[in-house]
């Protein structure tokens, strides 16, 4: 396991500022309101040449009455015991206070290695001379740093490393699936997180817009590897005044570029609704292998026939997607939570599925002969022959003497029989039509 690091510290002194600095992206949502950060966050870094995950958490206000703060502060708590040092920012600006001292005193409790880190301070070859009164923390010498300008970020890792543990041959990731977990807010999408992981890891509340950052967590089965992103609910553009919910809107199509499957999570009550349509629409243009997962299924009156109407209407209403399989669960009791796992295997591989060019031929050939090729003012489509050029989404290139005799409705009966000859369930299919003059073929 790559050795962790976790940021600390209480609201507001610019931990994920510091993240980003370290991280060298923005990948923490910085913005000037306590509170923003409230799940952990990873990234992995570098340093020395060597690879490191950071974590950054929310901030600890010791002792605090609001469900979300004292939330925040049971996950840094989580992220101190999976640490392997502890990066402890205090702001010169505020000096040190009370709720610093206590914070302080719970990472001394944990026995974890901590590096005692200063923030803001931005003059250069001066040192301010408030960062002394820091030594009365009891953690050591204070490292003066500036996350906005990343100064003294090379000597605080360099502090860090020396507790990182000797290296050895760290795992290959490649076989890690990356999933992740899209759908409006409120679907149960952090819900379904907990479920697999088993332990509260992403904030679960049922205020819309609980999750703002995609969060990754790293789960391993007798099934496999994955990397679960939690995203932040999508809503309606016209609902997202709010500049962090913008970013968090952003955050989640990113979230869509790096999986290898997405889980489009409906809620059962409402059905397939406007919102639902234009998250499935991010992860099918982008190509993602895709399950459907209708959520809170035993909260819903059933008889013999409500799955089959259920499924029926996200058919319907997802008319794009009819290659995704649809399951229903329920996040909250874990029915059929299991049977994700053998769909989100089975998506991936029909995504990175490889066909020959000789099947693909002979499937070509026998299309053609089954229904003629269109024709236009006397003119008939010819084509030559089919490759693939790609997976994750497969991606085929069609050869033929003109482009615009190729109908649609042709390809998409081409891409049929592509896909009831080799399955590729559960992912888009991409069909290139590039034209060859009668004389060049």
């Amino acid at each position: 396991m790559k050795p962790l690091i976790a940021i600390v510290g209480r609201p507001n002194v610019g931990k994920s500022m510091l993240f980003n600095k370290l991280v060298g992206q923005r990948l923490s949502i910085v913005e000037d309101t306590p509170g923003v950060t409230r799940d952990r966050l990873y990234a992995e870094a570098e340093w020395l040449n060597r690879k490191f995950d950071l974590v950054d958490t929310g901030g600890i206000e010791p002792g605090t009455d609001s469900e979300i703060l004292a939330f925040m502060r049971q996950q840094a708590e989580i992220a101190i015991q999976n640490a392997t040092v502890i990066i402890f920012l205090c702001d010169v600006k505020t000096g040190l206070t009370a709720s610093d001292q206590e914070v302080a005193n719970m990472l001394l409790r944990s026995g974890k290695p901590v590096v005692l880190a200063v923030n803001k301070m931005d003059q250069v070859g001066t040192t301010n001379p408030d960062i002394y009164e820091f030594y009365n923390l009891g953690l050591g010498d204070p490292i003066a740093v500036s996350a906005v300008h990343g100064h003294g970020t090379g000597d605080l890792l360099d502090e860090c490393f020396k507790y990182f543990p000797p290296e050895e041959e760290e795992e290959e990731e490649d076989d890690v699936i990356k999933v992740a977990i899209i759908g409006k807010p409120n679907v149960g999408k952090s819900s379904l997180v907990n479920k697999i992981l088993g332990e509260k890891r992403v904030i679960v509340s049922d205020m819309a817009g609980t999750t703002r950052d995609a969060v990754d967590s790293y789960f391993e089965n007798q099934k496999g590897k994955y990397l679960l992103i939690d995203t932040a609910g999508m809503r309606k553009k016209s609902k997202v005044d709010d500049p962090i919910e913008k970013f968090s809107v952003l955050r989640a199509t990113m979230a869509i570029e790096r999986a290898d499957v997405c889980l489009i999570m409906i809620d059962a009550n409402e059905g397939v609704t406007e919102q639902d349509t234009k998250v499935a629409g991010l992860a099918h243009e982008a190509g993602k292998a895709c399950i459907i997962v209708v959520n809170k299924w035993d909260a819903i009156e059933k008889d013999d026939k409500t799955m089959d109407r259920m499924r029926q209407d996200v058919r319907r209403d997802l008319a794009y997607m009819t290659y995704a399989p649809i399951v229903f669960i329920s996040a909250l009791t874990g029915q059929r939570v299991d049977r994700l796992f053998d769909l989100i295997n089975y998506v991936n591989d029909q995504a990175s599925l490889r066909i020959t060019t000789g099947m693909l031929n002979s499937v070509l050939a026998d299309a053609t002969a089954r229904v003629q090729p269109p024709t236009d003012k006397g003119r008939r489509l010819k084509i030559y022959y089919m490759t693939q050029i790609g997976i994750k989404p497969p991606h085929f290139v069609c050869f033929c003497n003109d482009a615009k005799l190729f109908h649609f409705s042709y390809q998409r009966y081409l891409e049929n029989q592509i896909r009831s000859t080799f399955g590729l369930e559960g992912t888009p299919v991409r069909l290139t039509i590039r034209q060859k003059s009668d004389k060049e073929s």
